[in-house]
């Protein structure tokens, strides 16, 4: 028998929701050669998903009066600093990755080993749960970890992504294999 859901365009890679979106493979090159060379420690992280690039750079640590760690306060002046220096230059570059690959663009910094975004996209995701699933997130809610089902969902699926990133990674590495193997194969099919 074979597969309806391959018949209709079902699967992957992403159905009609990437179906006509550009590769964004290119992306940190693009950033690379576009973001002002004095923004950022190093090279920015880029992660980009199906609706969003989030550009991620390091700020240099400020520093200190005295001996003593750097202060929270010192943190948020410097984030502030870069967050309001930046912007009509970060909306711009924003606006011609936008159009260039068809995602919003969000921002974000890490001081001192903390990683703060700017304002970046929170996508509902519709989802259907049986007894079993609801019961685990009204559990969460009755303890006070969170305050809706959606935020229970959420919680649960960053807990997921924590434990298992290093499975996740396996797994978009050998996705990522097997579309280099489909584009090597033959085409129409």
């Amino acid at each position: 028998m074979r597969n309806a859901h391959r018949e209709r365009g079902f699967g992957r890679p992403g159905g009609w929701q990437q179906a006509d979106l550009p590769d964004p493979a290119d992306a940190p090159d693009w950033f690379a050669g576009r973001l002002p060379a004095d923004w950022f420690t190093g090279p920015p992280q880029i992660e980009i998903d199906r609706d969003e690039i989030v550009v991620v750079g390091e700020l240099p640590t400020p520093e200190s009066t005295d001996d003593a760690p750097v202060s929270s306060a010192t943190k948020e002046g410097a984030l502030a600093r870069f967050r309001e220096s930046t912007r009509p230059a970060r909306m711009q570059i924003a606006d011609e990755a936008q159009r260039r690959y068809r995602r919003s663009v969000a921002w974000g910094v890490e001081v001192d080993g903390e990683r703060i975004l700017f304002t970046h996209l929170a996508v509902p995701v519709m989802t259907r749960l049986r007894q079993p699933e609801r019961q685990v997130l009204d559990t969460l809610i009755d303890a006070g970890v969170a305050r809706s089902r959606a935020d229970a969902l959420a919680w649960t699926v960053k807990l997921a992504g924590k434990h298992a990133e290093s499975w996740l990674a396996e797994l978009r590495e050998a996705m990522r294999k097997v579309d280099d193997l489909r584009s090597e194969g033959p085409q129409g099919l």
